[in-house]
């Protein structure tokens, strides 16, 4: 292949000469700063979109205590991913990312089946992971019309699935107009994005407990264990791991900075530096925002209740009644309402970017269907169809909700463990197969890379079945949790692909450099 002489590289961007030192053209346009990079990462993993989503599920499973200290627990580990992520991400900068990443450190032998399966569970976990950030956002956008037109209570207007599916789809939509726009112009995006994310959390943290008549002591806060959650399960310890999942489906989405390092500059540099730097802030904000609004916490039973105003939408009626209480109405807790949408809506449009990045890398090495169409690039230097395809398989994973919410719901823990799979695999394959022989780039972790990188496993392991344990008993086709049938399906689909067909013709990650 060719590899650029010594003078051209010298006058190169590092991450472009190493990209094509393993084997790759650059097509898409490097113009991201790390600063841009981080942007993009920090909005998709968005405190505001996954706390405030699944504020409910903490409150359900364990309260404050759940929350406060689970968040704790949950980012110590998530750190332990993210430091073995951005190492390996150091030594190969593609879009490709996760996958490209497995294919070289399982070794040649193994490099074609570990690349798949990593391949397939990442953009599976990516597009599941688009479509539960774009689908709340039509939940929440129909909490806000209901309070703003009298609230469950007062007549408010109650939108049906059909109708909470096509504002998911108009917001899907939006999301593949813009993705569909110049790199520089997304990176402008991106960082105003940040900016919301960012001063959002100030603002309600600020806010929420300023604007309260009524506070939570600290006692309850720290202390409160909440076990009322009427779903059969009295096991302390049960119902705390299972209140883990809104803290680690909020701290999900960061190898996004992965599958921007061909179009970030310094990528062997600055793309550890976006997975570390959006994980670690993502985390102080995160834990300021739990605290803020939990201290205005002061009935779960109530906040939970599909009779209020909110028709059981935690967060929106902690918002609307805080503000009710002291203002005589709830329009303050609707705008608040309208920060955290607007900071989902930009979580949802750099999850379509992150999407299609992957799709892009994927297809150029030959591992989807129709490949050749999906790696296309037009004159902006956009992969468009690959964002139009991510757009697509985003909207018909929500239709699952028209026949069962249960069954979609599974679509969150999908997103979480697929994921965090496909975080694993690569790690896995660097402290066992590539232990001796793993080239380290600019940023590493030394000899501690080996200790980290095992226990960055194991947690993924752990959640990965404390995921797909039952969250409700006694166990009915209402209440089952469809995760690890869910996930089965999904893993006999792949492998299954693989054995009878993909073997025969996929050989990993393709260079596309003439020899």
């Amino acid at each position: 292949m060719t590899i650029p002489s010594d003078s051209e590289a010298a006058s190169l961007d590092s991450g472009h000469v190493r990209l094509h030192e393993l084997g790759y053209k650059q097509e898409l346009k490097r113009d991201l700063s790390v600063i841009s990079n981080f942007a993009l990462t920090f909005s998709i993993i968005s405190v505001l979109t996954g706390i405030s989503t699944l504020y409910n599920t903490g409150l359900n499973y364990g309260g404050p205590v759940s929350m406060v200290y689970g968040w704790l627990v949950v980012c110590i580990f998530t750190m332990l991913v993210a430091l073995s992520m951005a190492e390996i991400c150091s030594a190969y900068p593609t879009s490709g990312g996760l996958y490209f990443w497995s294919a070289k450190l399982a070794g040649p032998q193994w490099a074609p089946f570990a690349s798949w399966i990593t391949g397939w569970f990442n953009i599976i976990g990516q597009w599941a992971g688009t479509t539960s950030i774009d689908f709340s956002l039509a939940q929440l956008i129909q909490v806000i019309i209901l309070l703003s037109t009298g609230g469950k209570n007062g007549g408010g207007y109650v939108a049906s699935k059909y109708v909470v599916i096509a504002i998911h789809g108009g917001i899907l939509l939006l999301h593949g107009i813009i993705n569909s726009l110049p790199i520089s112009m997304l990176s402008l995006l991106a960082n105003f994005g940040t900016v919301w994310n960012v001063v959002g959390v100030v603002v309600l943290i600020i806010l929420i407990p300023s604007v309260a008549t009524k506070k939570a002591s600290a006692k309850f806060v720290f202390t409160e264990f909440n076990t009322d959650n009427g779903v059969g399960i009295n096991s302390r310890p049960y119902i705390f791991v299972l209140g883990l999942l809104m803290s680690q489906y909020t701290l999900a989405g960061y190898d996004a900075s992965a599958h921007m390092t061909e179009e970030t500059k310094r990528s062997d540099i600055n793309g550890p530096k976006g997975i570390i730097s959006s994980v670690g802030i993502s985390i102080v904000f995160g834990f300021g925002y739990i605290l803020g609004i939990t201290f205005a916490v002061t009935d779960i039973p109530y906040l939970l209740s599909q009779d209020n105003d909110a028709g059981g939408y935690a967060i929106a009626q902690i918002f609307y009644m805080t503000f009710k209480k002291r203002y005589g109405h709830g329009f303050g807790g609707i705008m608040c309402l309208v920060i955290i949408a607007i900071a989902i809506f930009f979580c949802g449009m750099g999850s379509v970017t992150s999407n299609s990045r992957m799709a892009y890398a994927f297809s150029r090495d030959g591992a989807m269907p129709l490949s050749s169409l999906w790696h296309q690039v037009n004159k902006e230097e956009v992969p468009i169809n690959a964002v139009w395809l991510s757009v697509l398989i985003s909207f018909c994973m929500a239709l699952t909700s028209l026949g069962s919410m249960v069954a979609f719901q599974a679509t969150v823990s999908i997103a979480v463990i697929t994921s965090y799979i496909a975080y694993a695999l690569p790690i896995f394959f660097r402290v066992t197969l590539a232990a001796k022989h793993f080239v380290p780039g600019p940023f590493n972790l030394g000899r501690y890379g080996l200790i980290v990188g095992w226990v960055a496993v194991i947690w993924v392991v752990i959640i990965s079945v404390l995921f797909s344990l039952p969250v409700s008993y006694p166990i009915t086709i209402e209440t089952l949790n469809y995760t690890p049938i869910a996930l089965g399906c999904l893993v006999i689909l792949i492998v299954s692909y693989w054995i009878i067909s993909a073997r025969h013709w996929f050989k990993g990650p393709l260079t596309n450099i003439d020899k």
